[in-house]
């Protein structure tokens, strides 16, 4: 008997199943602005929540007790059977691992590679046997304790060094297993004082790595996207990888605008001050949309909970902006989720996957009524309708400050202002969801 006890493959039964192990909303197969749910949503199994995750917090440590828990390559092995027969109950199309969560920590970096690829042999095997795909592959460059002053930022060389063949050697299995993206993720890039950190030489330091691992991937031919996934804190004081509007700072400044794109957290958008919603459409905005990770916090905790999403509004005005954005292309939606550290049992694992997956097609298909109503954005449009008149464009391409206020008394303008109706549009949503 399996880990998770024979639990059966969960299929869609409707929304008046009364079966806790059955999809009430999530049918892969149903058309969605004219393309399958599955297509649209594009989901994802985390290997470091689901599977390597011991139940530990900042206060406590380890309190699941799983077969596959050990730091050899049979507890490797065991753990990538319990991965796929996962992937196979939950029937998603797609997962996602850092380096470090499927394969144990070498004696020398050269073993450590060499377990990486045994691991990712199996994994080949186990994808061309189930079908399941890989979204993307990442590199841990925070966990371990050489990491602790950072990765591409580290005021060591020989740390920068470690940390560009890492990522060699995980941009190498993931192109090798076809993944859709490759993340960067710095989760010590940053610092915990200013007294010791040279702001202007570690920027330099990660635009550098950056680029080569752009150039790398051109070199292989991955055809997939590299993605930054943004930050604001936690782990280190002050991450440089804040949110959307920082990286794309970065990115310019750099000369990468064009060649990364972003995963956007939930759980990350609001540790920055910001909404889910916010996020996404600025990315959208600026043509760096690429793929989500999907969780929440607690409002009640200071610190990033990763919890499964249960809040359907949210995930629908999420999902709203990746609409609008056109969809995903190589990008999905990741589960960066885990369990609660007294959800003890095997059952517990596969229905946090189920209840978050309905929450996410109870959004996507709100989202999509929305979007196909056409309202919210007739709306959006008529607020900005004068500035569809010439004299209108002209003050923005051709118009000098001054002509503009000679005009203004002139004419004698008295703009008065106009409702934004935010209350009116707030009822509107709440008719979709």
């Amino acid at each position: 008997m399996s880990y998770f006890q024979d639990i059966a493959p969960i299929r869609h039964e409707g929304p008046d199943s009364s079966n806790e192990f059955a999809y009430r909303h999530y049918d892969p197969d149903e058309i969605v602005l004219g393309k399958r749910m599955e297509d649209h949503l594009r989901l994802a199994v985390a290997y470091w929540h689901a599977l390597a995750y011991e139940g530990g917090d900042p206060f406590g440590g380890r309190t699941f007790d799983r077969p596959w828990y050990g730091d050899d390559m049979a507890a490797a092995r065991a753990k990538a059977d319990a991965a796929f027969d996962l992937f196979r109950i939950l029937n998603v199309p797609f997962f996602c691992f850092h380096d470090a969560d499927v394969r144990p920590e070498g004696a020398s970096f050269a073993e450590s590679r060499r377990n990486l690829d045994e691991i990712c042999d199996l994994f080949a095997e186990r994808m061309q046997q189930t079908g399941t795909k890989l979204l993307w592959g990442t590199a841990n460059m925070f966990s371990h304790r050489r990491w602790m002053a950072g990765a591409a930022t580290n005021p060591d060389p020989e740390i920068f060094a470690y940390a560009a063949a890492s990522v060699k050697a995980c941009m190498d299995v993931t192109h090798r297993l076809d993944g859709q993206n490759y993340v960067l993720w710095g989760g010590r890039e940053g610092y915990e004082t200013l007294l010791n950190t040279d702001l202007g030489r570690e920027a330099e330091q990660a635009g550098a790595f950056l680029s080569k691992v752009v150039d790398y991937k051109h070199k292989i031919g991955f055809k997939g996207a590299i993605l930054i996934e943004p930050k604001p804190q936690e782990p280190a004081k002050h991450q440089y990888d804040f949110d959307v509007g920082t990286i794309y700072g970065f990115l310019k400044r750099f000369g990468l605008e064009n060649e990364v794109k972003l995963n956007i957290e939930q759980g990350h958008a609001i540790l920055a001050g910001h909404s889910f919603e916010h996020e996404l459409a600025l990315a959208g905005s600026l043509g760096l949309l690429g793929s989500i990770d999907m969780n929440r916090n607690d409002y009640q905790s200071g610190w990033d909970t990763d919890q499964f999403p249960n809040n359907v509004p949210e995930v629908a005005l999420a999902y709203y902006e990746v609409l609008r954005a056109g969809g995903f292309t190589t990008g999905g939606t990741n589960f960066d989720a885990r369990l609660r550290r007294q959800s003890l049992d095997p059952q517990d694992l596969v229905l946090s996957h189920v209840g978050a997956i309905d929450i996410c097609a109870r959004g996507l298909k709100a989202a999509a009524a929305m979007l196909e109503d056409g309202g919210l954005e007739r709306m959006r449009a008529e607020r900005y309708q004068g500035w569809d008149g010439d004299a209108a464009r002209a003050m923005l391409t051709r118009e000098p400050l001054e002509t503009i206020a000679e005009r203004v008394e002139r004419v004698g303008l008295d703009p008065q202002p106009r409702s934004g109706r935010q209350e009116r549009l707030e009822n509107w949503v709440s008719r979709f969801v």
